[in-house]
């Protein structure tokens, strides 16, 4: 029960307390609006096309459903999200926009995210036009006046910058990151309807699969927190230094490499790059000649599990190796290591560090690879042995890995809250 016990000792604390609550203050008002519509919009059809086509539907069951209820928030924080992985392929383009995220401090990442927060704008009216573009010409919305166009555009736009406003306040009244909070909130929010639904439809024969099921989401949820957490640490160690009267260094501490470095940005990518063929394919259907049979076996092609799944196992892999040179730089890390007097033992200062680093991280970052490329197939391959799909969310994909990264994080952080309230108290 020291669960128990640490939940009633986080609400004794004021100042906690009133954090959490304002947490969940700010996921009431962020579910409010995700069922707040948009004017002129028959949502019983949208949500019927959402119905027939699977691509939509697993967008519409990330964003938390905002999607299918077309809410003055249906983007969710997709554009700010992706201004932020933007700006951070573009470090490896300019020099000066990579000082001000790695070299200036807290008042760089302070202009970073103001960068991102101006980036947005811009990402938020193109896909919110887009969107009203294609759900027009797939005829799950009627024909819009320009009038009504412009007046959605900029609502949906607005509805994104408010959501990234929402996060915002989280991270800094109150606990744990608010955009990757607001995400959770979105993810979880399918599981009313999902018990909703396994009631409604509930079959006494299926109660084996059901167990099956379960039993399998318990034993991924638990390797999924073990890789989470999985680091490789390297010794390091520190030359003494004498200045004047005082001796510093001569201390050996580690240097930790997580198994996962990439989190689950590449399979947002693989994701991205997986859906857009199928987009396209039904897009070019109905055309004549050439471009629709090369559409229609393109769709049939995608619509083959095996073909699906091995090209996203795949493109997993790559993307985790990709993201991972991109944000993780050896010779960066073996030069302050050497400027401050840190060696690993065994190896020389410098470009043997640089190597023994890299020789490492290619190591560990094939299981990495190899496991977020096993989550990112798992629902498809779970649903297929049990034909239980109402809860894919708990046996792998992007869901399950920012439900557990998010839940990991907070917990640490009310745990590193509750720790400094004891040491001030002692």
């Amino acid at each position: 029960m020291e669960w128990l016990n640490k939940i009633i000792q986080v609400f004794r604390i004021p100042e906690l307390r009133d954090k959490i609550l304002f947490v969940l203050g700010v996921f009431v008002v962020f579910r409010l609006m995700a069922n707040i519509p948009m004017p002129g919009i028959d949502i019983e059809n949208l949500r019927n096309f959402f119905g027939q086509f699977q691509v939509f539907g697993l967008l519409n069951v990330f964003s938390g459903g905002t999607l299918a209820n077309f809410s003055i928030i249906m983007l969710g924080l997709g554009p700010y999200i992706t201004a932020t992985i933007i700006l951070q392929l573009l470090t490896m383009i300019f020099p000066q926009l990579e000082q001000i995220y790695k070299q200036e401090g807290e008042a760089g990442r302070r202009k970073f995210n103001q960068y991102g927060r101006i980036l947005t704008v811009p990402l938020a009216i193109l896909q919110g036009y887009a969107m009203l573009t294609l759900f027009q010409r797939q005829g799950a919305i009627g024909a819009l006046s320009p009038t009504t166009v412009l007046a959605s555009i900029i609502t949906v736009a607005a509805g994104c910058l408010l959501l990234m406003w929402l996060g915002e306040l989280i991270t800094e009244r109150g606990i744990g990151n608010g955009v990757s909070l607001l995400i959770f909130a979105g993810i979880v929010a399918s599981v009313p309807g999902s018990i909703r639904e396994t009631i409604v439809k509930w079959d006494s024969s299926q109660l084996p699969a059901y167990l099956l099921f379960f039993g399998m989401s318990l034993l991924i949820i638990a390797g999924v927190v073990l890789i989470h957490e999985g680091r490789r640490n390297i010794p390091v160690s520190y030359a003494k230094r004498v200045r004047g009267m005082k001796m510093y260094g001569g201390v050996s501490t580690y240097l930790p490499l997580n198994v996962n470095p990439a989190g689950v940005i590449p399979i947002i990518f693989a994701l991205s790059l997986m859906l857009f063929p199928g987009m396209i394919a039904n897009f070019l259907s109905g055309a004549p000649g050439l471009w629709g049979s090369a559409a229609q076996y393109l769709g049939d092609l995608f619509q083959n599990q095996w073909v699906y799944g091995t090209l996203y196992f795949i493109l997993v892999c790559l993307f985790t190796y990709f993201y991972t040179a991109v944000t993780f730089d050896p010779k960066a890390i073996a030069s302050n290591l050497q400027k401050m007097g840190g060696f690993v033992p065994g190896i020389r200062p410098g470009e043997s560090t640089s190597h023994f680093l890299y020789y490492i991280l290619n190591r560990i970052l094939l299981i990495g690879a190899l496991f977020l490329g096993g989550i990112a197939v798992l629902p498809s391959a779970v649903g297929g042995v049990t034909g239980i799909t109402s809860f894919s969310f708990l046996i792998g994909g992007t869901s399950l890995l920012i439900a557990v990264s998010v839940i990991l994080e907070t917990m640490r952080q009310i745990n590193a809250q509750l720790q400094m309230r004891e040491y001030d108290t002692f």
